[in-house]
This record gives structure tokens, sequence and C-alpha cells, in this order.
């Protein structure tokens, strides 16, 4: 699992373009030591955001989205969706993470996504639209503290932690900020059965599983977001396929499981 080290106070967001978000020097996919630097001095992203010396990877490239809030003009999801950047390692991150409008400052009808590198966060994408989500709104938006709630649930994602190893099927997460509430949601490869039509879809996450151990791979997936959302036992944290919710005409599509 990746080990992703504690943030520092969050500065003023700045412009997304003057985020560094590699050394100086170009080698941006290079993983340097502090032997590299010269010096032997160990320089992260948080001692010198221009210069830094050290980096370390993550198990996945990943890539954040922004969608802004419609203007009431017949926007239609592509011109509302925009990506913003795309990282791989946790100097990265941070450096993104601490240079971004937080999620509380966001507002109404936005959202941040936070995928996979290669995978758009909709519905239609071939690595998604046979999957579905887990979510959890939270109706009392004065109770909570959202930007930690999102922050830890990056974190999981990024840190290979909302999954067993090999199991394939988190796509990214995503914190919709809303009027009466905030939601918060990890996507989905699948829900829990084999791809209709047979060939290459039946495999989900890599390996074969029957519908009985693909779907207690998603209920896992359930547990460990809802740990990360630092929920108790009496709140229920709800599953739903993308195909119903767009039958449904809405995010809110009857659950098909709960944890």
């Amino acid at each position: 699992m990746a080990e992703v080290a504690p943030p520092q106070a969050p500065q003023e967001p700045v412009p997304l373009d003057t985020i560094p978000i590699s050394p100086a020097d170009g080698t941006s996919g290079e993983v340097k030591t502090p032997e590299d630097s010269g010096d032997g001095e160990t320089v992260t992203v948080f001692h010198d955001p221009d210069n830094f010396n050290v980096k370390h990877p993550l198990m996945n490239s990943w890539t954040l989205w922004f969608t802004k809030p419609p203007s009431g003009k017949g926007d239609n999801w592509n011109e509302l969706l925009k990506e913003v950047i795309s990282f791989d390692s946790v100097e990265e991150f941070w450096g993104i993470y601490n240079n971004i409008t937080p999620t509380s400052e966001l507002v109404v009808k936005s959202d941040y996504h936070l995928f996979k590198k290669g995978v758009r966060p909709e519905w239609e994408d071939p690595q998604n639209k046979h999957g579905g989500k887990w979510s959890y709104s939270f109706k009392d938006k004065k109770l909570i503290n959202i930007d930690s709630l999102w922050l830890h649930v990056m974190l999981a994602a990024i840190g290979e932690t909302l999954e067993d190893e090999n199991d394939g099927e988190v796509m990214g997460v995503v914190v919709n900020v809303r009027k009466g509430f905030y939601r918060i949601g990890v996507w989905t490869r699948t829900v829990g059965k084999p791809f209709p039509g047979g060939g290459d879809g039946n495999v989900a996450g890599g390996k074969g599983r029957s519908v009985e151990q693909g779907k207690e791979v998603l209920m896992k997936i359930g547990r460990k977001f809802k740990e990360s959302l630092g929920l108790n036992e009496g709140e229920v944290v709800e599953f739903s396929g993308h195909t119903d919710s767009a039958h449904a005409g809405s995010t809110r599509a009857k659950a098909k499981m709960t944890v």
C-alpha cells in the first residue's frame, strides 16, 4: 500500500497552472533519493515547492476533475466537466490538494472527482458503464467537516486501502456540493456480477468471480468506505448501479446493497 504522509496546513488557493508538480530540473517521472541531490539532504515538496528531490510513487496514476455549476443556459455535462490535472506521487497529491479551493468553499452544484487516469467520471465511460457506486449524503452541512471527510476518502483511494490487492473495482471517488447536503461516493467497475454479453467482461477486476464473490468484494469496499467516513453502525451507506441511476434520471436510484 502507498504510504501517504499527513498534510501541513493548507495554503491559500492559487491558479492551478502555477502548482509545482515536478522538480524544477524536469525529471517528472523519476523517483529521486537524497543522494541524487548531491549534498545528501532530503528536500520534500513541503520544504521547497520548486526544487524538492524526493518523490514517493503511488500504485496508480490519478486525475482530478472538477464540475462547475451550470449557468442555466442549457450547459451540457461535457461543458461543465473539466479535467484539472494528473499525478502519480504522494508529493504531487499534496502539492495539488494544498493549492485548490477547499470543498467547503465551493459553490452549490460543484463537484470534485478523483479518478484513475484514463477513466472519465461519467456513467458512459467504458470502464464505468457496467459499474455503480457507494455513496452517503451528509444532510446537516454545518455539523460536519467536509474537507476532512473528502480528504480521508481521497487518501483511502490513492493509498489503495478501499479494496484488497487485485480486486480492481475502485474507479474513483467524488464529492457533490448541493444546497441541502454534501454527498461523497466511491465508483466501482462492476455491480458484483459478470458483464452482459460474455467475453472479457466476465472477468471482473482482472479475475473471474461468481456473483456471490463479486458482491462480497463490493460489500468489503462499502464497509471500508463507511469506515473512512467515520460513520457509526446506524448510519447506512448505499450502493446503486449506474444503469439504474441513468434509467431513474437521477443519482438517487434505489439501493442494491447497504452497509
